[in-house]
Order: structure tokens, then C-alpha cells, then sequence
């Protein structure tokens, strides 16, 4: 959505997450569990797995293999990751217009997630998204150390993680139910904004920048 002329342009900088806020990327992460499962021998539920995205993969990890072997699997997982997720993740509505509507005002937008970064750029690149800045490994109040970093005023996730984040970086918490935890979760977690989705985003953007504007005349 262009910007509304009549709206003064107020530079600002917003963080996104990534998976299940920009991308669906269970198709993919399933797909990467089940080659896992495949080339160690050790069940990985990868149905059970793909419900709770979010938190670092170590924490899914140790669901499956003994603490003395979770680095070995996270590297080996991180390794194979290209070669069968990447094809097979979708971006959520919104998501490409989300990322336009905030560098469209002006704006910078940056991608703050847990994933491995140099994957998270692959996905980023595959599906067409181009924000200025991403930065993997972190997560939920860690998040904050970029946010803080690049400035961010809003952050937008899918995670009560994310809302942390964001409280913990002084950003506005926007959520968006899309992921494992649902609007009612989200309120409850501190989100300032819950949203249906990302399609709601260039929207909600436009009206917060006109009241920041407002605020500032």
C-alpha cells in the first residue's frame, strides 16, 4: 500500500521475526526433522515439532537426543537445513507488503530471529524479501540487544517470546496469531497491538505513524 501523502513521514525502525510472522516455514522444518530422524536413526516427532517454532532449536533438540550430542545435531541440523527447507516455506500474507509499507514511509525494517542466520537470509532471499537488516540467534529478551541496536520502536512476532523482546528493548509489541500462541496468550503476555494477521499491518503502520506525527506538530 503506498503511503498517504497527507501523513508527515516519520522515520522509524521496525523489527520482524520470522518464522510464523514472515513465513510458514513448518512445511520446510518438518522436512529438515524428518532428514534428521533419517540420517541418525533417532525418532523426531517432526508433526510434534513444527507446533512449537519459536524458541531456539536446541530447545526442540533436547526433546530428542542426550544434552552430550544436542551441539552436534543443532550444527548438523543447521547444515542440512538449505537443501530441504528453504523450497517448501511460503510467505504469510501480508508479510512482503508488511516489509514494503515500512521502507515505502521511509522507514527501515529489520528481521530479529532465533534461527541461523545465513538460513534465515536464504529464506528472505527465496521469497523476495528485502529488509535492510537480519540478525539471527536470539531470543525472546536477548532480541532486545538488536532491537536496542537498530533503533527499533516497534517489533512485531508471533511468540510470547517476541513479546518480551520487545518490552525488554522499550519497542512497541504488535502480534499477529499466527504462530503457536493465540491472540488471548499474546494480550496476556504484554502485546501493546494484537493483529489477525500481516494483511492488518500497512493499515495499523499508516495510523501509527499519523499519531506519531500528531504528537509530534
Amino acid at each position: 500500500m503506498p503511503p498517504n501523502p497527507s501523513v508527515p513521514a516519520v522515520p522509524l525502525t521496525v523489527g520482524f521475526d520470522l518464522d510464523m510472522t514472515l513465513i510458514d516455514s513448518r512445511p520446510g522444518i518438518h522436512a529438515a526433522y524428518r532428514a534428521l530422524s533419517a540420517e541418525t536413526g533417532v525418532w523426531i516427532d517432526a508433526d510434534l515439532a513444527v507446533t512449537r517454532l519459536g524458541p531456539p532449536l536446541e530447545q526442540e533438540l533436547a526433546h530428542w537426543f542426550p544434552a552430550d550430542r544436542i551441539r552436534e545435531m543443532g550444527d548438523r541440523y543447521r547444515e542440512i537445513y538449505p537443501s530441504y527447507a528453504i523450497g517448501p516455506t511460503l510467505a504469510l500474507p501480508g508479510a512482503r507488503e508488511a516489509i514494503q509499507a515500512v521502507r515505502a514511509a521511509g522507514g527501515r525494517a529489520v528481521v530479529v530471529t532465533a534461527k541461523h542466520q545465513p538460513n534465515a537470509k536464504l529464506h528472505l532471499a527465496h521469497l523476495g524479501m528485502e529488509p535492510d537488516a537480519v540478525i539471527g540467534r536470539l531470543w525472546a529478551e536477548a532480541k532486545a540487544e538488536a532491537l536496542r541496536e537498530h533503533g527499533a520502536r516497534v517489533y512485531v512476532g508471533d511468540h510470547t517470546g517476541d513479546v518480551r523482546g520487545a518490552r525488554a528493548a522499550g519497542a512497541l509489541a504488535v502480534s499477529v496469531p499466527t504462530g503457536p500462541c493465540d491472540a488471548e496468550e499474546l494480550r496476556a503476555a504484554g502485546a501493546d497491538v494484537v493483529l489477525d494477521d500481516l494483511t492488518a499491518f500497512p493499515a495499523w503502520w499508516e495510523a501509527y505513524r499519523a499519531g506519531l506525527a500528531a504528537d509530534l506538530a
